[in-house]
């Protein structure tokens, strides 16, 4: 039976880095931040909606969609966010929900674009999964073990819990610890420990996230460390299949 495992975490948590050992392995991932610039390119969907609500300030001499101008705007406006968000909601919420019934054979499929954002906080936590430890792997011999290619869709949604988003059979939170997110997000992005740490501040709490995880992927480690908890979720998938 195919899956469909949304996976998120917050602000350089590092979840590319789990993506990309994800496709290493021939599993296929749909990327909402690619999503979202094909919708943004000229003509796309919402290139168009946002040049109507915001005007041509955010387009840039050759066309495109300014992005940066556009992000600083609705990080230092919470009105401006809360309406850009709004906006983008529902054009990215349809198309990657049509790329998810794609995979999953569905035809025709009702999808509804007008889903709650989840900010019930006292929900009761799940049970999450222990794939923390760090095993000895004999080889090649673990990949016979894990989940066919074809079974599994990951979704890499970076504000999948703040927007609601369901539909998934789990949910995987890559987290870090606050130190180690804060360093990051400063060295990648050549921010200022206040810039940082606003951005952060902007989307739901790694802490909070937890509650909603159906399995934890802990990056405050070593590569290495992170792959093994990958490989031991993707075998906990298989036995529970």
């Amino acid at each position: 039976m195919k899956k469909v495992i949304g996976l998120t975490g917050g602000i350089a948590s590092g979840k590319s880095t789990v993506v990309d050992f994800l496709i290493s392995l021939g599993y296929q991932v749909i990327d909402a931040d690619k999503v979202v610039r094909e919708l943004q390119a000229p003509q796309g969907r919402l290139y168009e909606a946002i040049l109507k609500h915001f005007g041509s300030d955010f387009i840039d001499e050759t066309g495109q969609l300014n992005r940066a101008k556009l992000g600083a705007l609705v990080f230092e406006n919470r009105e401006q966010r809360e309406k850009l968000s709004l906006l983008q909601d529902e054009i990215i919420r349809k198309e990657l929900y049509h790329r998810r019934d794609q995979f999953l054979g569905r035809e025709n499929a009702d999808v509804n674009a007008e889903r709650d954002f989840r900010e019930n906080t006292d929900e009761k936590p799940r049970e999450i999964a222990d794939v923390n430890s760090v095993s000895n792997f004999s080889g090649s011999k673990i990949y016979r073990k894990l989940p066919s290619v074809n079974q599994l869709l990951f979704m890499d949604i970076p504000l999948l819990l703040e927007y609601g988003y369901d539909g998934f059979d789990e949910i995987w939170l890559v987290t870090v610890t606050e130190e180690i997110q804060l360093e990051r997000l400063m060295a990648r992005n050549h921010f200022t420990k206040e810039e940082a740490k606003k951005r952060i501040d902007a989307q739901m709490p790694l802490a909070q996230k937890r509650k909603f995880a159906d399995r934890i992927l802990d990056n405050s480690g070593s590569l290495e460390m992170l792959k093994k908890q990958i490989e031991e979720a993707l075998l906990a998938v298989n036995r529970e299949k």
